[in-house]
């Protein structure tokens, strides 16, 4: 099963992630960096096209 990850070094904190998948993604705004909420459920949302969101390509799936 495929999961989602952020890498914490890359993200910038813009929110795109948590803005356009939500059920996925959380902006932390006092550490200024999204984390994954349910990164487990790929198969309920289009986790590449999420991953692809965002801008510094701080979103990967990995198999896990």
């Amino acid at each position: 099963m495929r999961k989602l990850v952020i890498d914490n070094d890359e993200c910038i904190g813009c929110g795109t992630c948590a803005e356009l998948y939500p059920e996925l993604f959380e902006l932390n705004e006092d550490e200024g960096k999204a984390y994954v909420i349910a990164g487990d459920k790929c198969g309920a949302s289009d986790c590449e096209e999420a991953a692809g969101t965002c801008p510094v390509e701080a979103i990967t799936l990995e198999e896990g």
